[in-house]
């Protein structure tokens, strides 16, 4: 069966999950990102539409420049779930792996019915249900298909939650990943009232002071290898602290060393607690990152994964920062 065809069918299966429940939980991988609420969000719209309840929830925080987006303020934490009974049927969106649902996989019973949405290559199918397309360029793509076969009437607050995930995860429409599909979707979605220039200046232009300030001292870091072509930062929980910075401040951070020409990856170690860091990690083509992630426990895309490992900052950038340099042999 050629992969438009097993797509095809995944897309069928999905409709018939979304119709053969009446509650369900959507989840999303932690530290969510713009494809990740906007799916969460899109989903909740879909099972709106269709009379279906739900829950939408996440192991963290909505990032407050997505708090735009219609459904976002109705993402529960953990902590507001902990009376609610295991839920039985659940949609995880863009999220490459079950471990990368967080604690929130505690509100799942056993043996759940779990449909399992993602574009991640290095996606493992968990759950009973799946629709991967691992060339699609944000889950939101994939949705957007799925909105279309559930053939539902289009709304502004859905295709802004779309647009959202699509405009994120190609990085305005400049990387490899913008396809012609891509783009198609995107002008329907401005046809439907989608303001590219506001949420492109809201979503990719705009920093805040307290990004300023982190960036500054970032930059202090930078430090590079293999004659160049592997730059990387250091992020630690008191830079944050001293320039009054969220995590969330930390979004985009990774492409600075990426960015420099003659660089092919640039990486970013981001503390997240005492010996535990954030590896972040950006390809100009020529690695496959998402192996080097792999390497560790995590995962992604050839030009954009990341992992989390445990260790001291020493120890853990050697490890590393040697994989980085087999990946470009």
């Amino acid at each position: 069966m050629s992969r438009s065809a097993v797509y095809s069918a995944e897309l069928a299966a999905a409709k018939q999950f979304m119709l053969d429940y009446d509650h369900y939980l959507v989840v999303s991988h932690v530290s969510p990102d713009g494809d990740a609420i906007s799916s969460t969000c899109a989903i909740g719209w879909m099972l709106k539409q269709l009379g279906k309840s739900y829950v939408l929830a996440n192991a963290d925080p909505v990032p407050s420049k997505f708090t735009y987006l219609h459904g976002s303020k109705e993402i529960c934490l953990l902590e507001e779930l902990a009376s609610h009974q295991p839920f039985t049927a659940v949609i995880a969106v863009d999220c490459a792996d079950y471990s990368r649902l967080g604690d929130v996989a505690h509100l799942l019973s056993d043996n759940c019915a779990l449909l399992n949405i993602d574009h991640h290559p290095t996606n493992d199918r968990f759950g009973s249900q799946a629709l991967i397309a691992p060339d699609a360029a944000a889950t939101a793509e994939i949705l957007f298909d799925l909105l279309e076969s559930l053939a539902l009437q289009w709304e502004l607050s859905v295709a802004e939650c779309l647009y959202t995930g699509l405009l994120t995860d190609t990085g305005g429409f400049r990387y490899s990943n913008t396809s012609a599909k891509v783009l198609r979707q995107a002008a329907q979605l401005l046809e439907l009232g989608c303001s590219a220039d506001e949420l492109a200046a809201h979503l990719l232009e705009k920093i805040t002071p307290s990004q300023l300030n982190l960036l500054r001292k970032a930059l202090g870091t930078l430090s590079f290898c293999r004659s160049g072509k592997i730059a990387w930062l250091v992020v630690n929980i008191q830079d944050l602290a001293d320039t009054g910075a969220s995590p969330e401040d930390m979004d985009g951070l990774v492409n600075y060393p990426r960015n420099i020409e003659g660089v092919e990856v640039g990486i970013l170690f981001k503390q997240i607690a005492d010996d535990r860091y954030k590896v972040s990690f950006r390809s100009g083509g020529r690695a496959d990152v998402a192996k080097v992630a792999q390497l560790f426990g995590g995962g992604g895309h050839i030009r954009a994964s990341g992992a989390t490992l445990e260790g001291s900052l020493a120890d853990i950038t050697s490890r590393v920062l040697t994989a980085a340099e087999e990946a470009l042999v």
